[in-house]
């Protein structure tokens, strides 16, 4: 049985630890390397970096501040934001990152996924998915994938997108979808069912998690093979530890952590 991964999110802007609601009105919830080393401790088994306002600013990936993490943590690194070319690619694979995420340049340039791929790997080479429920002048609902930071729509279907990715050499998708992000009540579970059925790479659920059942839902009727979460982790509402234990008792694989084990 494979096992289920609970990933927390950074999203960063300038330098510091951001959360918004639906990719805005962002707080400050702190030093990115305070709370990677955090999220280490308690047995977190990835962590999602996203420089959010990179690609709308025009300005550069964020190496200094991946290579400070990935010195001090020893988790898996997925980092994302600002990455245009291969080179900038190899820059953050190079400081420390695992995996490195496309959004915006993938959008314009699908090729670069391929790029990645062929000097990475799939493993390394995930798709950034920020997707909306729009409404067309028909009032016909569109599922649109977004660039720049949820900025800027693209006429793109998420779905449709997400197989051309993958026939790209995308090796993982983790779909953001923005009418969720940052409410607490609950991930789009119709949009991530309808994306992992249509892919055969794994998707990591993101946006609206405000409470364990959430998670035990996206991973189950959602069929997410991982979920993402940043509000109910960055202020302490529900800790990794305790997601983790009520997934298992709900019958969910997933990587015990240190507490956990000695409990059992």
């Amino acid at each position: 049985m494979l096992t289920k991964r609970i990933i927390p999110c950074l999203d960063v802007d300038a330098g510091r630890v951001v959360k918004g609601v639906k990719f805005f009105d962002h707080v400050d919830a702190g030093d990115p390397v305070e709370q990677a080393l955090f999220y280490d401790q308690c047995g977190a088994d990835e962590l999602v970096f996203y420089d959010i306002t990179a690609s709308h600013e025009g300005r550069q990936i964020m190496v200094d501040v991946v290579r400070r993490v990935a010195d001090s943590v020893f988790m898996p690194i997925t980092v994302g934001g600002g990455i245009r070319t291969l080179d900038d690619a190899t820059k953050l694979i190079q400081a420390g990152a695992e995996k490195v995420s496309l959004n915006s340049a993938a959008v314009k340039d699908p090729d670069l996924i391929s790029r990645i791929a062929r000097k990475f790997g799939r493993c390394a080479t995930v798709l950034g998915l920020d997707a909306n429920r729009v409404k067309k002048p028909d009032g016909r609902e569109f599922w649109e994938v977004f660039v720049n930071g949820g900025r800027v729509g693209t006429g793109r279907e998420v779905v449709a997108w997400a197989k051309e990715a993958e026939s790209r050499g995308a090796g993982e998708i983790v779909l953001n979808v923005m009418n969720s992000d940052g409410t607490l009540e609950g991930y789009d579970i119709e949009m991530t069912r309808a994306v992992s059925e249509a892919v055969h790479i794994p998707v990591v659920a993101s946006g609206g998690a405000g409470k364990p059942e959430h998670l035990l839902k996206v991973l189950t009727d959602g069929k997410a093979d991982a979920a993402l979460a940043a509000s109910i982790f960055h202020f302490r509402t529900w800790s990794v530890p305790q997601v983790k234990d009520y997934l298992a008792k709900h019958g969910v694989h997933v990587r015990l952590t240190p507490e956990l084990q000695h409990a059992g």
